[in-house]
């Protein structure tokens, strides 16, 4: 057999090669069809690679264009139909009336090589994620989420925001960092018990990685890796994802050390002395999920969703202050109206300030910064609007659609604090503003992230009035779409309001 092999020229090896990759091809193009009959319209995937292309054409353009093929779409994954729902009303129907059959997590290669599908956020549907996650929300109210402790120590934190960006008042500066300092302070105030200082350079770092991780993980080289998880065994860009996920982890680790030898087990002081005791209780438990790597990965869920979610969506919001001089000087008048300018704002003054709340949730609603939504998976056979879905089918959320559905919102397309004020002037939330999500999966720190947004915005209006640098160029608005949707990185000129 090897001496016939020898004889073939290389002409023959070349043909039946093109051969079988065309038979590969039509495999694949009859196998998709036959999807296609039994899953609700959407775009002609392509073979191997699905729709994924399309996507990062444009991603914007793509999820905005995906509602003409009705309130579901079928878009491919790779190879996989995941099915993307469009409406508020098809969301609710699949995430909270049927929450059950729609709240697990599909396994993702290249962010399950990272974490090791640990943690609380990725973990699928079962045993395992409802300890974590109870243990979480547990843990985190104990530490003062949603209570007045809390809200003092945003209320501190403005103040040194404040300081920290007016160090460069009346010349460009870009904001990414100081407002990802504030906004990480809390959770790491909650997590770590500290905070730390604008110039510490570890963690300034530590922000740093955390940012370019966010970036190439819904990148091209992200996407490749999904499709191919192999490639994990060979050099390339994916490998620096792998690397700074690790450093994040180490810095974790130490914060662990550090509080491991200094634990009072009668006087826990923070979400990572509560995880050391609770191992050591649940050490005769079987059933038991607590364990370092759990820790060490729970921690660094709540540091990401803590930190990037609502800085990312302040900076957005810089942006449309600095576009819509009007809204941001009706801000500043309404907040001096109510508290003069030494009183901070408090929680309790939200009623007093409806267009200033108002312009908060604008920013989440313009701003966007999950466009379709954190993906879900289907924990069992089900059935939606007459398709029948079966067990591991992807489920994505349009939440570019639904926060822009001509139905439910005045000014669909434009930015407008007007979108959540009533014809009287007094705050409502329309039922498609859902940026936390819905169901049992909802966002685990929405209580923290409202508190942030309203409390920061609210003193830097107060205090500071946003313009853009002469002669520089707006950046693209569509932004850089990843594992959340940022702005390209800006300048933007600070002015002191007085006192």
């Amino acid at each position: 057999m090897w001496a016939t092999l020898m004889k073939l020229d290389l002409a023959s090896v070349g043909l039946a090669l093109f051969l079988g990759l065309i038979f590969l091809v039509l495999f694949e193009i009859i196998r998709i069809n036959s999807y296609r009959g039994r899953t609700p319209p959407g775009p002609r995937p392509l073979p191997f690679v699905g729709t994924i292309p399309y996507f990062l054409k444009n991603p914007m353009e793509f999820l905005r264009s995906m509602p003409q093929y009705g309130e579901m779409t079928t878009l491919y994954l790779g190879r996989k139909p995941a099915i993307l729902l469009n409406t508020i009303q098809v969301t609710k129907e699949a995430l909270v009336q049927n929450a059950s059959s729609f709240s697990g997590r599909p396994p993702v290669p290249l962010l399950n090589w990272i974490t090791g599908g640990y943690g609380i956020i990725l973990v699928t549907f079962g045993h395992t994620w409802r300890q974590q996650r109870r243990f979480a929300l547990h843990t985190l109210r104990d530490f003062g989420l949603g209570k007045k402790s809390v809200e003092e120590r945003v209320t501190e934190e403005s103040s040194y925001l404040l300081s920290e960006m007016l160090k460069s008042e009346g010349k460009p500066f870009d904001p990414q960092h100081p407002i990802q300092n504030a906004v990480s302070n809390m959770i790491c105030s909650i997590v770590f018990g500290d905070r730390f200082d604008y110039d510490n350079k570890r963690f300034t770092y530590l922000l740093e990685i955390l940012n370019e991780n966010s970036i190439n993980a819904g990148s091209l080289v992200g996407q490749v890796f999904n499709l191919l998880p192999i490639i994990k065994h060979f050099p390339g860009p994916h490998q620096k994802i792998y690397q700074n996920g690790e450093e994040m982890k180490a810095f974790f680790r130490e914060s662990v050390k550090a509080h491991r030898e200094t634990l009072d087990p009668d006087s826990p002081r923070d979400f990572i002395d509560a995880y050391l005791l609770e191992i050591e209780k649940q050490k005769s438990n079987e059933d038991s999920t607590f364990h370092e790597e759990n820790m060490v990965m729970s921690v660094a869920d709540l540091f990401f969703a803590g930190t990037d979610t609502t800085s990312t969506t302040i900076r957005w919001g810089l942006i449309y202050l600095t576009q819509n001089p009007d809204v941001q000087e009706r801000c500043h008048e309404e907040i001096v109206r109510v508290l003069g300018y030494d009183r901070s704002p408090s929680m309790d003054d939200r009623d007093k300030l409806p267009y200033t709340y108002a312009t908060v949730h604008e920013f989440q609603r313009f701003g966007n910064i999950v466009p379709s939504g954190v993906i879900h998976e289907t924990t069992q056979p089900t059935k939606l609007r007459g398709y029948d879905l079966p067990k591991g089918t992807e489920i994505l959320t349009n939440l570019t659609a639904i926060l822009t559905d001509k139905e439910h919102w005045k000014y669909p397309d434009t930015f407008n604090p007007e979108n959540f004020l009533d014809d009287n002037g007094h705050f409502f939330k329309p039922e498609s503003f859902l940026p936390f999500s819905l169901g049992p999966r909802v966002c685990l720190g929405e209580t923290l992230a409202k508190m942030e947004l309203f409390l920061f915005v609210t003193s830097l209006l107060q205090r500071i009035r946003f313009s853009w640098p002469p002669g520089e160029q707006q950046p693209d608005m569509n932004g850089i779409v990843s594992v959340v949707r940022s702005p390209e990185p800006y300048n933007i000129i600070c002015h002191s309001r007085g006192s």
